[in-house]
């Protein structure tokens, strides 16, 4: 499993807490949520390849924590610039955050680039970046499935790219906002169903198909998953701490497509896919409990399957 996006720190306020330097980034976010559901095993490669740009500033103590966690990074590259950094603000129910500044710094120039030794590439996921950096990517290599995030700034200002980079992908990850943003559409079946046809993406639908799936992240609504499978519907985990949502949908993402590695026809078995998207919404709960990614870090494996547990029980999957 490779994961293309970015890496770097984030400055974060909510309501209860405050944080400064803390790692994050999608790649970062996505791929440790990965490697935890695909840990690395004795005298075997690591299962998740991360790229993605860091600077000089980049800590080499978080590198390290990055390996640690079996997280392959010969993919990342360390450039002469200052590394990205996002400082953001949370309010009253913490839906949406208030970005207060955004340093692209060597994000800006960064061409991603798969290294030629990591070939067969089961599942590729082109997490949150410039469309144009995600359609490079999804030019170069053919994995067994492909999957992309985004945010809204990509859909104010490059809806054509990212409408060629919807439609040659399996699977997009994208929250109500963003669904309906693309669609015009306020509600979401009838989002979903014009994107997955193509129907308000650049070009229409005489440009083509939209991705063969849609995963819509709700936050406290849940998760509704269009599938060639079927429809998949979950509530998120009722979690009674709120701190941060920051890294929930990346982390939701990484944890998802890692419980599809290896599965054959993944895409076509409802119940892979269920069980799947259960544990993307248990390891999201964790996240929200700390500051951005933190409780990710820091989660254990014995309290992580006793919610999965509790979670299945509640949801009726036990």
């Amino acid at each position: 499993m490779v994961i293309v996006g970015s890496m770097g720190y984030d400055h974060i306020q909510t309501p209860t807490s405050y944080g400064a330097d803390i790692l994050g980034g999608s790649a970062i976010h996505s791929s440790i949520s990965a490697a935890f559901h695909l840990p690395l095993m004795p005298g075997m490669l690591p299962r998740v390849g991360a790229i993605g740009p860091i600077g000089k500033d980049f800590r080499e103590s978080d590198l390290q924590l990055l390996n640690d966690k079996g997280i392959n990074t010969e993919g990342i590259s360390k450039l002469s610039g200052k590394t990205f950094r996002w400082s953001g603000k949370y309010e009253g129910t913490m839906n949406d955050a208030q970005t207060i500044s955004t340093e692209i710094n060597v994000l800006g120039d960064f061409k991603p680039k798969i290294p030629d030794f990591w070939n067969d590439i089961d599942i590729l996921f082109c997490a949150n970046m410039h469309p144009l950096s995600q359609l490079k990517i999804l030019r170069e290599c053919n994995p067994n499935i492909s999957v992309l995030d985004t945010f809204m700034l990509w859909i104010d200002t490059e809806f054509e790219a990212l409408s060629e980079a919807l439609r040659r992908v399996d699977i997009a990850i994208l929250n109500e906002e963003e669904v309906c943003a693309i669609s015009g559409e306020n509600i979401v079946t009838k989002a979903a169903e014009k994107i997955i046809s193509g129907e308000v993406l650049n070009g229409g639908k005489s440009a083509g198909k939209g991705p063969r799936s849609l995963i819509i992240k709700r936050g406290s609504g849940g998760v509704l998953a269009y599938l060639p499978c079927g429809t998949i519907s979950l509530p998120s985990y009722p979690t009674k701490e709120v701190i941060d949502p920051t890294g929930c949908g990346d982390s939701f993402a990484g944890t998802f497509l890692a419980n599809i590695v290896g599965c054959v026809g993944a895409m076509e078995d409802i119940e892979i896919m269920r069980n799947a998207l259960v544990h993307a919404t248990v390891t999201s709960s964790f996240i929200i409990g700390g500051l951005g990614s933190i409780n990710l870090i820091n989660l254990q494996k014995g309290k992580y399957h006793a919610r999965v547990d509790k979670y299945r029980r509640i949801v009726g999957l036990s």
